[in-house]
């Protein structure tokens, strides 16, 4: 297995794990963005995300998709959006090869901080997260608006 980053190409799979972790999360039909989406935004002269990739003869076992944010505190910081192990190849170590990856895209990058949403029933997930010396706070929210708030945000 090899941990490298992700090409055009690998963007079918890629959305394949994001589908996977879809399901797990419960919500297999709230996935809506395409391969092309993710070719042309990953990809472009500027691109909204970056992407890692474990493969394994040519089959991407895990990713951890990526873009940096600019916080008012810190500076310039690591989002993780997801990391994601395909079901079947979990616990054989991927997730963590994955997670070092970005960790060390950080470093690298001089950033002041990674950080990422895990949701609280996740408990294997949090554990995991806490073991390597992550905080997971109880005391932020996350507040999000979609299309339909968006839209309607401007009726009133």
């Amino acid at each position: 297995m090899q941990i490298r980053k992700a090409k055009p190409e690998d963007m079918k799979q890629v959305l394949e794990r994001i589908r996977e972790l879809a399901v797990f999360e419960k919500e297999p039909d709230a996935v809506v963005i395409t391969e092309e989406d993710l070719i042309r935004d990953g990809f472009s002269e500027h691109p909204l995300f970056y992407c890692f990739v474990a493969e394994e003869a040519n089959e991407l076992l895990g990713i951890a998709l990526y873009y940096y944010r600019y916080s008012t505190w810190k500076g310039k910081t690591i989002h993780l959006e997801d990391l994601i192990v395909k079901e079947d190849q979990r616990g054989k170590g991927i997730g963590f090869e994955l997670y070092k990856a970005i960790i060390q895209k950080g470093k690298e990058e001089g950033v002041r901080r990674i950080e990422w949403a895990v949701l609280e029933w996740n408990t294997p997930a949090i554990a995991f997260y806490e073991k390597t010396g992550a905080k997971v706070f109880s005391d932020w929210r996350v507040a999000q608006m979609d299309e339909n708030g968006i839209a309607n945000f401007y009726k009133k």
